[in-house]
Protein backbone atom coordinates (compact mmCIF):
# COMPACT_ATOMS: atom_id res chain seq x y z
CA UNK A 1 0.00 0.00 0.00
CA UNK A 2 3.09 2.30 0.82
CA UNK A 3 3.84 3.06 -2.94
CA UNK A 4 0.08 2.86 -4.21
CA UNK A 5 0.02 5.75 -1.42
CA UNK A 6 3.00 7.37 -2.48
CA UNK A 7 2.41 7.60 -6.17
CA UNK A 8 -1.34 8.95 -5.52
CA UNK A 9 0.39 11.56 -3.34
CA UNK A 10 2.88 12.19 -6.38
CA UNK A 11 -0.65 12.56 -9.06
CA UNK A 12 -2.39 14.85 -6.63
CA UNK A 13 0.63 17.06 -6.40
CA UNK A 14 0.99 17.69 -10.24
CA UNK A 15 -2.30 18.38 -10.66
CA UNK A 16 -2.79 20.94 -7.54
CA UNK A 17 0.83 22.83 -9.17
CA UNK A 18 -0.88 22.20 -13.36
CA UNK A 19 -0.25 26.13 -13.43
CA UNK A 20 3.04 26.13 -11.80
CA UNK A 21 6.30 25.18 -12.84
CA UNK A 22 6.56 21.61 -12.06
CA UNK A 23 9.88 20.04 -10.22
CA UNK A 24 10.37 16.48 -10.55
CA UNK A 25 12.21 16.21 -7.77
CA UNK A 26 9.94 17.05 -5.48
CA UNK A 27 7.13 15.73 -7.12
CA UNK A 28 9.30 12.32 -6.26
CA UNK A 29 9.79 13.02 -3.00
CA UNK A 30 5.47 12.63 -2.89
CA UNK A 31 6.36 8.94 -3.04
CA UNK A 32 9.33 9.02 -1.33
CA UNK A 33 11.57 7.78 -3.61
CA UNK A 34 14.36 9.04 -5.87
CA UNK A 35 13.74 10.99 -9.30
CA UNK A 36 14.46 8.41 -11.59
CA UNK A 37 13.33 5.97 -9.75
CA UNK A 38 9.81 7.40 -9.55
CA UNK A 39 9.62 8.05 -13.61
CA UNK A 40 10.68 4.76 -14.06
CA UNK A 41 8.30 3.60 -12.59
CA UNK A 42 5.50 5.72 -13.38
CA UNK A 43 6.37 5.10 -17.34
CA UNK A 44 6.16 1.66 -16.64
CA UNK A 45 2.75 1.37 -15.50
CA UNK A 46 1.60 4.38 -17.25
CA UNK A 47 2.60 3.77 -20.68
CA UNK A 48 3.68 7.57 -20.73
CA UNK A 49 6.18 9.66 -19.26
CA UNK A 50 5.45 12.14 -16.38
CA UNK A 51 5.93 15.10 -18.96
CA UNK A 52 3.61 13.47 -21.80
CA UNK A 53 0.83 12.80 -18.40
CA UNK A 54 1.77 17.15 -17.80
CA UNK A 55 1.49 18.66 -21.33
CA UNK A 56 -1.54 16.62 -22.10
CA UNK A 57 -2.93 17.42 -18.60
CA UNK A 58 -2.30 21.07 -19.42
CA UNK A 59 -3.69 21.37 -22.71
CA UNK A 60 -6.87 19.28 -21.77
CA UNK A 61 -7.77 22.02 -19.38
CA UNK A 62 -6.69 24.68 -21.37
CA UNK A 63 -9.10 23.40 -24.21
CA UNK A 64 -11.76 23.14 -21.55
CA UNK A 65 -11.28 27.03 -20.54
CA UNK A 66 -11.11 28.31 -23.58
CA UNK A 67 -14.27 26.98 -24.46
CA UNK A 68 -16.28 27.55 -21.61
CA UNK A 69 -14.94 31.04 -20.74
CA UNK A 70 -13.67 34.45 -22.67
CA UNK A 71 -10.32 34.19 -21.64
CA UNK A 72 -7.63 35.44 -24.11
CA UNK A 73 -5.66 33.18 -25.97
CA UNK A 74 -2.64 34.42 -24.60
CA UNK A 75 -3.24 34.80 -21.10
CA UNK A 76 -4.54 30.79 -21.17
CA UNK A 77 -1.15 30.20 -22.51
CA UNK A 78 0.82 32.08 -20.12
CA UNK A 79 -1.24 30.33 -17.46
CA UNK A 80 -0.52 26.58 -18.72
CA UNK A 81 3.72 27.47 -19.11
CA UNK A 82 3.47 28.44 -22.78
CA UNK A 83 5.63 31.36 -23.90
CA UNK A 84 4.77 32.22 -26.40
CA UNK A 85 1.45 32.00 -28.57
CA UNK A 86 2.77 30.20 -31.09
CA UNK A 87 4.10 27.91 -29.28
CA UNK A 88 0.89 27.12 -27.61
CA UNK A 89 -0.99 26.86 -30.75
CA UNK A 90 0.87 24.34 -32.59
CA UNK A 91 0.98 22.55 -29.23
CA UNK A 92 -2.85 22.48 -28.89
CA UNK A 93 -3.36 22.05 -32.51
CA UNK A 94 -1.45 18.86 -32.09
CA UNK A 95 -3.47 17.58 -29.22
CA UNK A 96 -6.30 18.61 -30.15
CA UNK A 97 -6.53 19.09 -33.83
CA UNK A 98 -7.71 22.82 -34.27
CA UNK A 99 -6.23 26.10 -33.06
CA UNK A 100 -7.00 27.48 -29.96
CA UNK A 101 -8.85 30.24 -32.03
CA UNK A 102 -11.31 26.98 -33.37
CA UNK A 103 -11.84 25.96 -29.35
CA UNK A 104 -15.47 28.30 -28.96
CA UNK A 105 -16.43 27.87 -32.43
CA UNK A 106 -19.46 25.56 -32.81
CA UNK A 107 -18.88 22.13 -33.65
CA UNK A 108 -15.23 22.88 -32.80
CA UNK A 109 -14.15 19.32 -31.19
CA UNK A 110 -11.80 19.22 -28.17
CA UNK A 111 -9.97 16.38 -26.46
CA UNK A 112 -10.16 15.34 -23.01
CA UNK A 113 -6.99 14.25 -20.80
CA UNK A 114 -8.53 13.24 -17.95
CA UNK A 115 -6.40 12.82 -14.68
CA UNK A 116 -5.03 9.61 -13.16
CA UNK A 117 -6.64 8.08 -10.19
CA UNK A 118 -4.92 4.94 -8.75
CA UNK A 119 -6.98 2.03 -7.99
CA UNK A 120 -6.93 -1.37 -6.04
CA UNK A 121 -7.53 -4.55 -8.20
CA UNK A 122 -7.37 -7.73 -6.49
CA UNK A 123 -4.71 -9.48 -8.70
CA UNK A 124 -1.74 -11.87 -8.37
CA UNK A 125 -1.80 -15.19 -7.48
CA UNK A 126 0.40 -15.99 -10.66
CA UNK A 127 4.27 -17.17 -10.54
CA UNK A 128 6.48 -15.05 -11.66
CA UNK A 129 10.34 -16.53 -11.37
CA UNK A 130 13.00 -14.35 -10.52
CA UNK A 131 16.35 -13.90 -9.58
CA UNK A 132 19.01 -11.27 -8.10
CA UNK A 133 22.30 -11.03 -10.08
CA UNK A 134 25.76 -9.22 -9.98
CA UNK A 135 26.41 -9.01 -14.08
CA UNK A 136 29.76 -8.31 -14.97
CA UNK A 137 30.67 -5.71 -17.24
CA UNK A 138 29.70 -6.26 -20.88
CA UNK A 139 30.61 -4.72 -24.16
CA UNK A 140 27.66 -4.40 -26.85
CA UNK A 141 28.11 -4.33 -30.81
CA UNK A 142 24.89 -2.98 -32.89
CA UNK A 143 22.25 -0.42 -34.29
CA UNK A 144 21.60 2.44 -31.96
CA UNK A 145 18.47 4.97 -32.75
CA UNK A 146 16.40 7.08 -30.54
CA UNK A 147 12.90 7.07 -29.52
CA UNK A 148 10.52 9.87 -28.13
CA UNK A 149 8.23 8.91 -25.31
CA UNK A 150 8.07 5.99 -22.83
CA UNK A 151 9.60 2.67 -23.96
CA UNK A 152 6.20 1.05 -22.86
CA UNK A 153 4.38 2.84 -25.89
CA UNK A 154 7.32 2.38 -28.34
CA UNK A 155 6.98 -1.75 -29.24
CA UNK A 156 5.78 -1.25 -32.55
CA UNK A 157 8.84 0.74 -33.40
CA UNK A 158 10.97 -1.01 -31.68
CA UNK A 159 10.25 -4.44 -33.47
CA UNK A 160 10.21 -2.79 -36.86
CA UNK A 161 13.45 -1.41 -36.15
CA UNK A 162 15.02 -5.21 -35.36
CA UNK A 163 13.43 -7.12 -37.69
CA UNK A 164 13.26 -4.87 -40.75
CA UNK A 165 15.22 -2.78 -43.25
CA UNK A 166 19.32 -1.54 -42.61
CA UNK A 167 19.23 -3.41 -39.13
CA UNK A 168 17.95 -6.91 -40.73
CA UNK A 169 21.66 -8.09 -42.74
CA UNK A 170 24.02 -6.67 -40.48
CA UNK A 171 22.35 -7.83 -37.59
CA UNK A 172 23.17 -11.75 -38.85
CA UNK A 173 26.59 -10.09 -39.63
CA UNK A 174 26.86 -9.53 -35.99
CA UNK A 175 25.36 -13.24 -34.81
CA UNK A 176 28.05 -14.63 -37.04
CA UNK A 177 30.99 -12.79 -35.82
CA UNK A 178 29.71 -13.90 -31.98
CA UNK A 179 29.21 -17.92 -33.43
CA UNK A 180 25.61 -17.33 -31.98
CA UNK A 181 22.60 -17.00 -33.59
CA UNK A 182 20.07 -17.38 -30.87
CA UNK A 183 20.77 -14.83 -28.45
CA UNK A 184 20.61 -10.63 -28.94
CA UNK A 185 20.67 -8.24 -26.95
CA UNK A 186 18.56 -5.04 -26.77
CA UNK A 187 19.40 -1.85 -24.23
CA UNK A 188 16.96 0.89 -23.31
CA UNK A 189 19.38 3.36 -22.16
CA UNK A 190 19.69 7.52 -21.37
CA UNK A 191 16.16 7.65 -20.22
CA UNK A 192 15.10 10.62 -19.45
CA UNK A 193 11.49 12.53 -19.86
CA UNK A 194 11.55 13.23 -23.33
CA UNK A 195 13.00 9.37 -24.22
CA UNK A 196 15.37 7.26 -24.61
CA UNK A 197 18.21 5.45 -26.83
CA UNK A 198 17.19 1.82 -28.24
CA UNK A 199 20.29 -0.48 -29.27
CA UNK A 200 19.78 -3.87 -30.77
CA UNK A 201 23.21 -6.19 -30.72
CA UNK A 202 25.34 -8.76 -29.55
CA UNK A 203 28.72 -9.87 -27.91
CA UNK A 204 31.22 -10.07 -30.69
CA UNK A 205 35.14 -10.76 -29.82
CA UNK A 206 37.50 -7.75 -29.19
CA UNK A 207 39.05 -8.42 -32.78
CA UNK A 208 35.86 -7.58 -34.38
CA UNK A 209 35.31 -4.77 -33.09
CA UNK A 210 38.94 -3.14 -33.65
CA UNK A 211 37.95 -4.16 -37.64
CA UNK A 212 34.61 -3.40 -38.20
CA UNK A 213 35.40 -2.01 -41.22
CA UNK A 214 37.44 -4.57 -42.70
CA UNK A 215 34.77 -7.03 -41.44
CA UNK A 216 31.45 -5.08 -42.81
CA UNK A 217 32.23 -2.58 -44.44
CA UNK A 218 32.98 1.23 -43.74
CA UNK A 219 29.34 2.17 -44.17
CA UNK A 220 27.99 -0.40 -42.07
CA UNK A 221 30.97 0.21 -39.51
CA UNK A 222 29.94 3.45 -39.38
CA UNK A 223 26.51 3.06 -38.61
CA UNK A 224 27.27 0.51 -35.79
CA UNK A 225 28.16 1.60 -31.55
CA UNK A 226 29.75 -0.06 -29.34
CA UNK A 227 28.18 0.21 -25.35
CA UNK A 228 29.95 -0.86 -22.92
CA UNK A 229 27.53 -1.92 -19.83
CA UNK A 230 29.38 -1.67 -16.71
CA UNK A 231 29.10 -4.61 -13.53
CA UNK A 232 25.87 -4.06 -11.45
CA UNK A 233 23.06 -5.60 -9.72
CA UNK A 234 19.95 -7.11 -11.69
CA UNK A 235 16.67 -8.26 -11.12
CA UNK A 236 16.31 -10.71 -14.26
CA UNK A 237 12.88 -12.35 -15.00
CA UNK A 238 12.00 -14.28 -17.63
CA UNK A 239 8.90 -14.59 -19.80
CA UNK A 240 7.59 -18.80 -20.66
CA UNK A 241 8.86 -20.65 -23.38
CA UNK A 242 6.52 -19.89 -26.36
CA UNK A 243 7.07 -18.61 -29.88
CA UNK A 244 6.04 -14.97 -29.32
CA UNK A 245 7.75 -15.06 -26.23
CA UNK A 246 9.25 -11.21 -27.67
CA UNK A 247 5.79 -9.83 -27.10
CA UNK A 248 4.97 -10.83 -23.96
CA UNK A 249 8.35 -9.44 -22.35
CA UNK A 250 7.21 -6.06 -21.73
CA UNK A 251 3.95 -7.26 -20.21
CA UNK A 252 5.94 -8.85 -17.88
CA UNK A 253 8.39 -5.51 -17.35
CA UNK A 254 4.52 -4.13 -15.99
CA UNK A 255 3.80 -6.73 -13.76
CA UNK A 256 7.28 -7.00 -12.01
CA UNK A 257 7.40 -3.60 -10.87
CA UNK A 258 4.23 -3.33 -8.78
CA UNK A 259 4.52 -6.90 -8.08
CA UNK A 260 8.66 -7.39 -7.06
CA UNK A 261 10.23 -4.11 -7.30
CA UNK A 262 7.57 -2.19 -5.36
CA UNK A 263 7.26 -4.42 -2.16
CA UNK A 264 11.06 -4.79 -1.99
CA UNK A 265 13.65 -3.03 -0.51
CA UNK A 266 15.33 -2.21 -4.03
CA UNK A 267 14.79 0.70 -6.83
CA UNK A 268 14.96 0.51 -9.98
CA UNK A 269 18.79 2.22 -10.47
CA UNK A 270 19.74 4.93 -13.12
CA UNK A 271 21.14 2.45 -15.81
CA UNK A 272 20.61 0.70 -18.76
CA UNK A 273 18.13 -1.37 -18.79
CA UNK A 274 18.74 -5.27 -21.24
CA UNK A 275 16.43 -7.72 -22.74
CA UNK A 276 17.92 -10.66 -23.67
CA UNK A 277 16.21 -13.08 -26.84
CA UNK A 278 16.93 -16.72 -26.90
CA UNK A 279 15.69 -17.69 -30.05
CA UNK A 280 15.75 -21.23 -31.35
CA UNK A 281 14.80 -21.45 -34.85
CA UNK A 282 14.51 -25.59 -34.92
CA UNK A 283 12.91 -24.81 -31.16
CA UNK A 284 10.57 -22.04 -31.25
CA UNK A 285 8.36 -23.28 -29.03
CA UNK A 286 11.05 -22.74 -26.24
CA UNK A 287 12.36 -19.04 -27.01
CA UNK A 288 12.09 -16.65 -24.35
CA UNK A 289 13.05 -13.28 -23.27
CA UNK A 290 15.66 -12.35 -20.38
CA UNK A 291 14.67 -9.00 -18.62
CA UNK A 292 17.39 -7.45 -16.58
CA UNK A 293 16.09 -4.73 -14.68
CA UNK A 294 18.85 -2.39 -12.66
CA UNK A 295 18.22 -2.04 -9.21
CA UNK A 296 19.97 -0.38 -5.95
Amino acid sequence: MDWITGMQKAIDYIEEHLTEPIDYEVVAAQSFSSSYHFQRVFSILCGFTIGEYIRNRRLSLAGQELASSDAKVIDVALKYGYESPDGFAKAFQRFHGILPSEARAKGGNLKSFSRLVLKIFLEGGSVMNYRIEEKPEMTLTGYTTHFTGSPSDRYNQQHDFMVKGETRFIRYALQGMAKDCTVEYSVISSINDEGYDFTIGTVIPQYFNDHLEETVGKENAERLSVIRVPSRKYLVVETERSVFAMDEHLKMRKQAVPEWIESSDYQLADAPEIAVFHAYSNDKDNSYVELWLPIE
